[in-house]
Order: structure tokens, then C-alpha cells, then sequence
């Protein structure tokens, strides 16, 4: 314990500070964990709406299935096109529940580049 040299008081430990709370909470650790779309890594309830207009409800839904047909049927689906890290979330999405680790969707954006540069 060291002394804070204003107050002669104790100075808490780093070690006692509380903990943040977790960036990934609420979220499933693995795919056979996950019972709702909400609980896949990255995916929030802006998601789950597109998902929904897919056809999409249950995670399991995901497994195997082609994130950029996804993609390329939700703009065809609403008539615009969307921001290419909708296709990088989904490739985070579909990895995830293909067995993957959670990762963040911007760690897909270097693939979706080299496989989809027209996206």
C-alpha cells in the first residue's frame, strides 16, 4: 500500500478498483451457447431487424449459411444499398456460428476487401 503524499491517506490499489463491465456482455461464448441473435457477438437489435426481413429468427439459421448472399439479398430486399460493414458483420455473424471466435466485425473488413473488393 502506498501513501498518497497530499493526504497521508491509504491509496487504493489498482487491484481495487471495480471492474468494467464487460464489452461482450450478454453476449454467448460459443455458438452452441447462443439462444437468441442478440447473444451472437456484434449483433444488436438494428441487426436482428435486418435479419428478420432475411428470414432469419434463430441463430442456428446462420450456420452455413452465405454471408454475402445474405448481404446482397437484404439490399435487394430494401431496395438501397448498405454500408459494406453490414457484409462485415454478418461475416463476423456467420463465422461465429460456424464455430468461431467472437471477434469484432471490423476484423473482417481486410477479408470482405480481398474477397468482395466490388462491395
Amino acid at each position: 500500500m502506498t501513501l498518497n503524499a497530499h493526504t497521508a491517506k491509504p491509496k487504493a490499489s489498482a487491484s481495487a478498483k471495480p471492474k468494467a463491465k464487460s464489452k461482450r456482455q450478454g453476449k454467448a461464448a460459443t455458438a452452441a451457447d447462443c439462444q437468441a441473435l442478440q447473444q451472437i457477438p456484434n449483433i444488436g437489435s438494428a441487426m436482428v431487424a435486418d435479419f428478420a426481413l432475411l428470414g432469419i429468427h434463430r441463430p442456428e439459421e446462420l450456420v452455413g449459411a452465405d454471408a454475402l448472399a445474405l448481404y446482397q439479398r437484404l439490399c435487394q430486399t430494401t431496395h438501397q444499398r448498405h454500408d459494406p460493414c453490414v457484409l462485415d458483420t454478418f461475416m463476423a455473424a456467420v463465422d461465429f456460428m460456424n464455430g468461431g471466435p467472437a471477434r469484432d466485425w471490423w476484423s473482417f473488413t481486410a477479408q470482405r476487401k480481398l474477397l468482395y473488393p466490388d462491395v
